[in-house]
């Protein structure tokens, strides 16, 4: 009886360690489809304005991110991305959103 009050007790304590633990921040962009050719995977264009550090005027720098999408984004989407664990050798990112429809 007393063996079974401890592994209660046990199995409590790992729940609430479990519900107490935060997943931590996990970063998120958007920008527009730009290849939607593979299954389930599309390529994600996001743009970003930096400094230039000798004329301190602003360049648009792109970057590309291949995002797992199960929401079914099409070419000219604007989507949001956020990032998660590694699903493929290139795939790290998961569309969680259609923010726009591309104009047809």
């Amino acid at each position: 009886m007393a063996e079974e009050n401890e592994q209660q007790s046990s199995e409590v304590a790992t729940e609430g360690k479990a519900a107490s633990v935060k997943r931590p921040h996990r970063s998120q962009k958007v920008g527009a489809v730009v290849s939607d050719k593979m299954t389930k995977t599309v390529t994600v264009r996001v743009d970003r304005l930096v400094r230039h550090t000798k004329y301190r005027r602003y360049v648009r720098r792109t970057s590309k991110f291949m995002a797992h999408d199960e929401l079914g984004a099409t070419v000219g989407d604007k989507v949001r991305i956020v990032e998660t664990r590694p699903m493929s050798a290139r795939k790290r990112w998961r569309v969680i959103e259609i923010v726009q429809k591309a104009a047809k």
